[in-house]
C-alpha cells in the first residue's frame, strides 16, 4: 500500500513539474468537438516562466518591470543643494560598488537615491547590510519599488 502511494505521489509530482514548464503550450490545445486555445502574448513571459529566452537587441539591455525591493541610501528635500547630494552619493555608491546599478530622481518634494534591483527581501537587505558597514551613507533602509528584472 506504501508503495503504491508513493508511486502516486511521484508521479503526480512529475506531471505537476511537466505542467508548470509547458502551462502556455499546455492550455493551447486542440481537443475535438471542444474548440481551440489560442493564446497571443509578450514573449518576454514565456521567459520569465522558462519557456524560451527573448532574443536581445544589441546594445540595449532588456528588462521587466517587476514589484520588488531596492535600497533606499538618500532622500533629501526640493533644493539644488539636495539634488547635488544625492547625485554625490549615486557617485560614492558606483565607486564602491561599480556593479551596483544606481537610480538618482526626484520625486516631489524629495530628491533620492535608490539602488539595486531586488525580487526578495533578503537580497535588498545584503546590500544594505554592506553598503552600512562601509560607513559613509548615514540613512540606508529599504523600500518596495518597481525594479527592472534583467532577461
Amino acid at each position: 500500500m506504501k508503495r503504491l502511494l508513493f508511486a502516486a505521489s511521484l508521479a503526480f509530482g512529475t506531471l505537476s513539474a511537466v505542467a508548470q514548464n509547458n502551462i502556455v503550450k499546455s492550455l493551447e490545445r486542440n481537443v475535438p468537438g471542444q474548440g481551440k486555445v489560442t493564446i497571443h502574448q509578450d514573449p518576454r513571459i514565456e521567459a520569465l516562466i522558462g519557456q524560451e529566452s527573448v532574443p536581445t537587441e544589441t546594445g540595449e539591455r532588456q528588462v521587466i518591470k517587476s514589484a520588488g525591493y531596492r535600497v533606499q541610501v538618500y532622500a533629501g528635500n526640493n533644493t539644488r543643494q539636495a539634488k547635488n547630494e544625492a547625485y554625490a552619493v549615486a557617485t560614492a555608491i558606483k565607486e564602491l560598488f561599480p556593479e551596483l546599478t544606481v537610480y538618482t530622481f526626484f520625486t516631489p518634494p524629495r530628491w533620492l537615491c535608490r539602488a539595486g534591483d531586488y525580487r526578495s527581501i533578503e537580497e535588498a537587505d545584503a546590500m544594505m547590510r554592506r553598503l552600512r558597514a562601509t560607513g559613509e551613507f548615514k540613512e540606508v533602509s529599504i523600500v518596495r519599488d518597481q525594479v527592472n528584472i534583467p532577461l
